[in-house]
């Protein structure tokens, strides 16, 4: 850990702490306690109104007006704030992420931090591949610098881009990233698992007076269709999670009526798939033979 890093880790600590002894700072970051003395001096030179206390529980502190106020937030509010932020680290873990959780947990007092929720995302191989393409978005989006990259379409073809990047968006499991191309002249949304070989240009842009209308444009809007089904009590709960409980009808035969929607492409197929057997459309019935389509084209590879 270099000087810096120790700085900020002492301010850090003296934030969530009233007053910690200077062998304690020695002993955390392995280093003499002279080399914690100078550390204080240092902050003090910088105007953290750092303070010492005499005496055996005696220490170094910081001045509580330097602290975040707190009045407008009530314990809950911060604890909701860190187990929201908690979540969100394990989606995009960035040192930026970890700096704001760890100022919050310093406005919050250890006795009344209880973390009573714990959020679970999926924690796939390619999470990490992902990140390292997230950064680099994020890093061309702040810096306002173009971005080169090869893209694979659903059909497997491979093609390069050099895009303007605007937005990063997180839908379900799936990061997407809205930018200008301009090999397309237009508007486009990517799927970052389908960007390969992403570097950060040296060239900037300007970043386009319209382009919050047409990112709009842009999004793409797909298609849903309502469909009935009957379901059985085992994915009750799944159909509940994404779809409320009026989306289910009880007719005492043993089986749910389901009324919900899905997309009108193979995403809605694939959906309705991983059900198995648990699942049966039943309206509208272009929709029945479109599906029995799918799944006969399914089975061929396994014929």
């Amino acid at each position: 850990m270099d000087k810096v890093e120790r700085l900020i880790s002492i301010i850090m600590i003296l934030l969530k702490k009233e007053v910690v002894a200077a062998t304690e700072f020695s002993q955390l970051f392995n280093v003499s306690k002279r080399t914690i003395l100078r550390d204080m001096e240092t902050l003090s030179l910088c105007n953290i109104p750092i303070y010492s206390v005499i005496g055996v529980k005696g220490g170094f502190g910081i001045m509580d007006e330097y602290k975040v106020d707190k009045r407008l937030l009530s314990s809950s509010d911060l604890q909701n704030i860190v187990t929201a932020l908690g979540g969100l680290e394990q989606i995009l873990l960035t040192e930026e992420v970890e700096r704001t959780i760890k100022k919050i947990e310093a406005m919050v007092s250890p006795l009344s931090l209880n973390r009573s929720i714990q959020l679970s995302f999926y924690n796939w191989e390619g999470r990490s591949e992902i990140l390292e393409t997230v950064k680099t978005c994020q890093e061309s989006i702040t810096k306002k610098r173009l971005v080169s990259f090869n893209y694979t379409d659903k059909d497997g073809a491979v093609t390069d881009r050099m895009v303007e990047p605007y937005e990063l968006h997180f839908s379900e499991s799936s990061w997407y990233l809205k930018g200008f191309c301009l090999h397309r002249q237009a508007s486009r949304t990517f799927k970052l698992s389908r960007i390969d070989h992403i570097t950060m240009n040296e060239r900037a842009f300007h970043p386009r007076d319209d382009w919050s209308e047409q990112g709009r444009v842009a999004s793409y809007l797909t298609q849903f269709v309502t469909i009935k089904a009957w379901i059985s009590p085992n994915i009750k709960d799944q159909i509940i999670e994404r779809y409320g409980r009026k989306s289910i009808e009880d007719h005492g035969s043993g089986l749910l009526l389901a009324t919900i929607y899905v997309p009108q492409n193979d995403r809605g197929f694939q959906l309705l798939a991983s059900f198995g057997t648990h699942l049966k459309v039943v309206e509208p019935q272009s929709y029945v033979e479109d599906f029995r389509n799918y799944l006969s084209q399914m089975m061929k590879n396994y014929s």
